[in-house]
């Protein structure tokens, strides 16, 4: 009975008590003033991990937040200034090994903090921190040389200079495998050749994990990944205009005949191909995490927006077809986190994530479109507007289904794992 009456009301919208036959009764409660929040995080996270949060929860309040809508409307946010100061907090090197100036933590602790960035009410701001340290540091940290990793890793771990991944090209997105770029040997140069389209912090970046093709071999194995400067003479840069992500400072790359070391080339040349699939699962896990808190969102600022806004004298939750549709939404939400938690349960574990980071990902580029799409209608035409956050979420989460692989490329994923792909034939 104690436990019972505890796991009830926790809850916080259920009484119970006793009827004259002993029988115990339960009554649900309206909490007019509630906002939807998950529970999960706070079971998931220790407190340790948590205290990561707080520390990035004061960074963003106090430098980024009141700032997002400014940066929005500019097209531009200071994404140097912002990796300097997490640089100096210790945050950008949670899980990178202490001798490179990290923290040195588990992976548990990075989704912590990758969570915890999602709270900030617009993609773009924060683009070029979660492509600095997710997807363009795992396979420099993981594979690179000694040298390498004291010229770029250590560096990009203190906020000292600013990274950014180069795989897509004008003619090859999801399919890694047609990339032309090449970079050809002449004595101890690399010469590379070539463009590079959709670069998150391709403005602004310091140097570029390039992936270019380093042989004439098979084309899985033919690739390398390259530390290249991006003041070296002949690389251009193009700005690129967005319908959402505003402020995240996207650009097309030129390389006309760029000159780098050899040696610049991560771990084994040929393997780029390979290091950068395992880099893909990091980035694609760490989308999920960064989502999170803004599908939340979706849902709870829709369901304070529906319980005060009165049509035919009465609110807008109270018609069955919206509460119940909130309802559906946030249960799917939860099995996003649940299959996202786990998968960083398995990482920590050393566990191969390839299938249920493919799984969260392809979760979260539907959920992506069906929550924001669902929210805004309820907001009617206020909706429609840049005032409030809904509309910037339908235009920002529009991406998920597209970057860091395309639902399509994950299903493909999928099917070719639990053995239904004919490929596997």
């Amino acid at each position: 009975m104690k436990v019972l009456r505890h796991s009830l009301q926790k809850f916080g919208n259920v009484s119970i008590s006793k009827s004259p036959t002993n029988r115990l009764t339960f009554t649900v409660c309206k909490r007019h003033n509630a906002t939807y929040s998950s529970p999960l995080s706070d079971t998931f996270y220790n407190e340790e991990q948590k205290s990561i949060q707080a520390r990035m929860a004061k960074i963003l309040e106090e430098d980024v937040i009141p700032n997002v809508k400014e940066w929005e409307l500019a097209e531009e946010s200071p994404t140097n200034e912002i990796v300097r100061k997490l640089g100096k907090e210790g945050l950008l090197g949670i899980r990178f090994p202490k001798e490179y100036g990290g923290l040195g933590l588990n992976y548990k602790y990075q989704a912590a903090y990758l969570e915890q960035v999602g709270t900030v009410p617009a993609a773009g701001p924060v683009a070029g921190v979660i492509g600095h340290t997710e997807i363009c540091l795992p396979a420099l940290s993981r594979f690179g040389s000694e040298e390498l990793k004291q010229e770029f890793l250590v560096p990009a771990i203190a906020g000292e200079i600013l990274s950014c991944l180069g795989v897509s090209e004008p003619h090859a997105g999801s399919d890694v495998s047609q990339i032309k770029t090449t970079a050809k040997q002449v004595g101890d140069d690399l010469i590379i050749n070539g463009q590079k389209m959709w670069i998150t912090s391709g403005m602004k970046a310091d140097w570029i994990c390039l992936l270019a093709n380093t042989s004439t071999k098979s084309k899985h194995s033919n690739k390398s990944l390259i530390c290249v400067p991006l003041n070296s003479e002949g690389v251009h840069r193009v700005k690129i205009h967005k319908i959402g992500w505003h402020s995240s400072d996207t650009a097309q790359l030129f390389f006309d005949n760029v000159r780098v070391p050899v040696k610049n080339i991560i771990g084994e040349e040929g393997s780029g191909f390979f290091y950068q699939m395992l880099q893909f699962q990091e980035e694609r896990l760490g989308m999920a995490l960064c989502n999170l808190q803004a599908l939340d969102r979706c849902i709870a600022e829709t369901i304070d927006y529906t319980r005060n806004r009165q049509v035919r004298g009465k609110a807008i939750l109270e018609n069955q077809v919206v509460y119940f549709r909130l309802a559906e939404l946030a249960t799917e939400i939860e099995s996003l986190r649940a299959i996202t938690y786990q998968a960083v349960d398995m990482m920590v574990s050393g566990e191969d994530v390839t299938r249920l980071a493919s799984m969260a990902k392809l979760k979260l580029g539907r959920l992506s479109r069906t929550v924001a799409d669902s929210c805004l209608q309820f907001w009617g035409g206020k909706g429609y507007t840049r005032d409030v956050f809904i509309s910037r979420c339908f235009l920002d989460g529009r991406l998920n289904p597209i970057g860091g692989g395309a639902d399509e490329i994950m299903l493909e994923i999928i099917s070719k794992l639990i053995g239904i792909s004919p490929s596997n034939r």
